[in-house]
């Protein structure tokens, strides 16, 4: 793949790569024997997770490891390879930071040492640290002084593998020689996240650190009782609380797997072929460069950990071609920008966040990608129109195209004959598989294997017989866009191993660690067999194909490990974050300074905690942002939200602040994703990223909706029901997109825009004004609680809200949602919930509650009293509103199209 000049003002293509280089796989590329130590490295670290992740280790019965020694080794390789791959830049002036937190930290360390513990050693320890900071190094090589940080990060890595045995039999009383290893591994930890994500993850990790050992110094909101440096070493570095937490442990089992698919994928060639794709099919459409952008960037999203990887990848080749049809620089890096951070929110790979929601989620991988699905493809929907509107008001057009396009009624048969066999296999291969597992249990696995290869040799075929695709010079004149149908033939062997790990996710059910391995396994096979079949196909000869495709792999199997060197600092670094706020409780206490602030108003509450995602996000990859918002700031809303009656799915809440903590790379000052696409346009960061923040307010919008109406999760929705939140959802952000962009069939009047928002919010939430009309709940007091539970609707819920004490005996307030369920009979509903309540002194108390009931699991416990018991009502379907709010939307788009008529009759008719 050739890269040309990005674009006549933008940066050259070189710098833009060193940029990609510098944020994600290192920018450090020595020559020689330090150059290949760094690659076999690399390599290791690859075949390492690879064996892992295989079901090989048990079928052999060697070389099993447990979560926590992976992770040790994980850990190792990271480390390692930050020191060595990243350079710690140039001078004391860069590395102030490097310098000033060691050196701060070191005090810190000491003075939380108690007595018993040697302190003599600590200051050596930060000195050596801050000193080869200050030292600085170069691009070109590895200093001399860059080895120990280096070698000792990665002993402090391993340190719980090597030990593991002798740690585990003294849990929670670590010693010298851990608390030795454990502020090393964490001073080197902190400085390999500089190196590697720049200072943001290290400041927040380092406050939070800090906060640990100044607890008692703390304001009375947020003070404790502090901690000494064994108990925060044992937390942080001994358990798996702290760094080797959850997170590692994601990074570990699932992300690298992934990562290193998209690694092998991009190589063997199909991040050029889903752009080409892209530009084939939309290129010829008004704004066409963009809109390919948005769906090349959507695919790429698919299989990319990183926006800013995204960005550079297509936005070499995007960028310059929107500005050559009319886009600003500005306005074509804020396309491209919106559309790969949006590839952060799209299912499956959702930025390797997918995997940690699992995990702190509780729920199946399966769940997070359902719930996940709508919110990220309708986003995406609403991109391509935003796209569409700019083209409207600048009257852009389109690419030429390649060919001369038949009759629509030709195409439209064509597109439904080809969705008719596409759905006809589907379900061909689905019964077809079940068949063959069930007909042949103990070789079905082969059989698949073979099927599997002989569709690959197929389509290898289909391919080899159109012209290999090239990555063409952006700044070329451009005289036809590529045919789509050669286009797409060109690389259709390259959807098998995207069919092979979406369906063990989706259908098989597998974890996603071995999804990704099978996948990744036969991705391993195709870049083996791609060039030397091709050229068989092709009748060329073979000579060094074989060679070639062994060195694409080799390359691929690098550049997975360099891509995850990021990965792995970050999802360690954030669990600093974690282990401090589950050691020091500063969830529950972030939680008083919000309801504080917010006064207990619920959507002042929403409005803090998204702005805290922005600000907590600035900086940081994708899965470290997920695993510092979520921690800090989903309990916040789970909390608040039930004390204000709001009772939100944990997944709803995880999406909230994940959107948002992903938005903080949109956002100015800090936005790293303009930053990298004005790199490429030439236009003015800042700007870019202002408008990459209005183009992305759809995205903005969604958290807040998916709040109040799960049904755009796909919670409890069925199939057609589904089909119909999708519909009325895509076209309610179509409408937004249109009211914030200022222009729906013609330029918006401020009373159309107000009209278009209102519509859209009714299509989106038309329970609320339904509530409004007909109230949902009917407030009676406790004594009528059995009575309530009477009335209350079989399946659905009573809520009750009570008061109590929490689990540290401070006076707490919340709605439960009990569910009631068999005949009409109160009594005995609440019997089967679990709850038992009794009347004393006037008031309703609950007596009992019964271990893992109903009752239980919606927070009621014994002697809490019942408040006030909401009753479900019955009302009219909420659905009903979507008339006046249709009838609405006539109106708006009759007075538009009347003043478009009369403004430029042989004016175009906007869509």
């Amino acid at each position: 793949m050739t890269r040309t000049t990005a674009s006549p003002e933008g940066r050259p293509a070189a710098d833009v790569e060193d940029l990609v280089a510098a944020a994600d796989t290192g920018a450090r590329a020595p020559e020689g024997g330090v150059g290949r130590l760094l690659m076999l490295t690399a390599l290791a670290w690859s075949l390492f997770q690879l064996w892992f992740a295989s079901p090989l280790p048990f079928m052999l019965g060697f070389g099993v490891f447990n979560d926590t020694e992976a992770r040790s080794i994980h850990l190792a390789f990271a480390m390692f390879l930050a020191f060595t791959a990243f350079p710690a830049g140039e001078g004391p002036a860069r590395n102030v930071l490097g310098i000033v937190v060691p050196l701060a930290l070191t005090g810190l360390f000491m003075m939380g040492a108690k007595d018993e513990v040697p302190v003599w050693w600590i200051p050596l320890v930060g000195l050596g640290v801050a000193g080869a900071a200050a030292l600085g190094s170069r691009r070109e090589r590895i200093a001399p002084w860059e080895w120990a940080p280096a070698l000792l990060g990665a002993a402090a890595g391993a340190y719980l593998f090597v030990f593991y045995s002798q740690i585990s039999e003294r849990v929670g009383a670590a010693n010298m020689q851990d608390i030795v290893v454990g502020v090393a591994g964490l001073l080197l930890l902190l400085e390999a996240a500089r190196r590697a994500l720049g200072p943001a993850l290290m400041v927040v990790a380092t406050l939070f650190l800090a906060y640990a050992f100044l607890g008692p110094h703390m304001p009375e909101i947020i003070a404790h009782k502090g901690n000494s440096l064994g108990e925060v070493i044992n937390h942080q570095w001994i358990t798996t609380e702290g760094v080797f937490g959850i997170a590692l442990g994601v990074s570990t089992s699932f992300v690298f797997l992934f990562v290193l698919f998209g690694a092998l994928l991009d190589k063997a060639g199909a991040g050029n072929y889903f752009i080409q794709v892209a530009f084939s099919l939309m290129g010829h459409l008004r704004g066409g460069p963009a809109k390919a952008a948005v769906v090349s960037s959507a695919m790429t999203g698919l299989i990319s950990g990183s926006s800013i990887a995204n960005v550079v990848t297509t936005g070499t080749f995007t960028i310059p071609l929107m500005k050559k049809v009319g886009f600003s620089a500005e306005k074509a890096g804020a396309v491209e920008v919106a559309s790969s951070v949006n590839g952060q929110i799209m299912p499956p790979v959702m930025g390797a966040a997918a995997f940690l929601m699992v995990e702190y989620v509780g729920i199946p991988y399966f769940d997070v990608v359902k719930h996940a699905f709508v919110p990220a493809v309708i986003s995406y929907i609403a991109l391509v129109y935003i796209v569409h509107l700019e083209a409207m008001k600048a009257g852009m057009k389109g690419l030429p195209r390649g060919y001369e396009p038949g009759p629509i009624m030709r195409r439209l048969v064509g597109f439904a004959f080809g969705a008719a066999l596409l759905s006809g296999l589907s379900l061909a291969v689905y019964y077809g598989m079940g068949w063959i597992r069930a007909a042949f249990p103990d070789t079905a696995g082969y059989i698949v294997f073979a099927l599997l290869t002989a569709a690959y040799l197929a389509l290898l075929r289909v391919s080899a017989r159109e012209a290999p695709l090239q990555l063409d010079d952006p700044d070329a004149p451009i005289a036809a866009l590529p045919r789509p149908g050669p286009t797409v033939r060109s690389g259709l062997h390259f959807l098998l191993p995207v069919i092979v790990l979406v369906w063990a996710l989706m259908v098989d059910r597998l974890s996603p660690g071995l999804s990704a391995f099978w996948a990744t396994a036969y991705m391993i096979f195709i870049l083996l067999t791609q060039r030397p079949l091709t050229a068989l196909f092709r009748g060329e000869p073979l000579d060094g194909q074989l060679a070639r495709g062994a060195a694409d792999l080799l390359d691929g199997l690098v550049a997975g490990a360099r891509n995850m060197i990021g990965i792995g600092i970050a999802t360690a670094a954030a669990g600093i974050i974690v282990g401090a706020v589950s050691q020091t409780g500063v969830g529950s206490a972030l939680a008083d300074v919000v309801e504080v602030l917010s006064g207990g108003n619920l959507m002042a509450i929403l409005f803090l905690t998204a702005i805290l995602s922005l600000i907590l996000g600035m900086g940081l990859p994708t899965t470290a942002n997920y695993i510092v918002v979520q921690a800090l700031l989903a309990p916040v809303i789970v909390t608040l939200g039930q004390q204000n009656g709001l009772i939100v799915p944990l997944i709803a809440v995880h999406l909230f602040v994940f959107y948002f903590g992903i938005m903080a790379d949109v956002t100015p000052p800090v936005g790293l994703a303009s930053f990298a696409a004005a790199a490429v346009s030439g236009g003015d960061p800042i700007k870019t990223g202002l408008i990459a923040f209005f183009y992305s307010l759809r995205t903005a919008a969604l958290p807040f909706l998916f709040i109040f109406n799960t049904d755009l999760l796909l919670i409890d929705v069925g199939p057609l029901h589904g089909a119909f939140v999708f519909v009325t959802a895509t076209l309610a952000m179509l409408l937004f997109a249109a009211a914030t962009q200022g222009w729906f069939l013609t330029r918006n009047r401020i009373h159309e825009a107000a009209a278009l928002l209102l519509v859209a919010f009714t299509l989106f939430r038309p329970g609320y004004w339904m509530d409004q009309l007909y109230p949902p709940f009917e407030e009676t007091p406790p004594a009528a609680l059995v009575e309530a539970a009477a009335a209350t609707p079989e399946g659905e819920s009573l809520r009750i809200r009570v008061r109590g004490v929490d689990e540290v005996g401070d006076p707490i307030e919340f709605v439960a949602l009990v569910p009631m369920r068999g005949p009409a009979d109160g009594a005995a509903r609440l019997e089967a919930a679990g709850l038992a309540v009794v009347e004393r002194d006037g008031r309703v108390v609950i007596d009992d509650v019964a271990f893992d009931s109903a009752a239980q699991k919606a927070g009621l416990d014994w002697d809490q009293e019942v408040l006030k018991v909401l009753r479900p009502l019955p009302q009219p379907s909420k659905y009903l509103m979507y008339i006046p709010a249709l009838a609405l939307l006539a109106g708006v788009a009759a007075m538009q199209r009347a003043r478009a008529r009369r403004a430029s009759p042989a004016a175009p008719a906007a869509a």
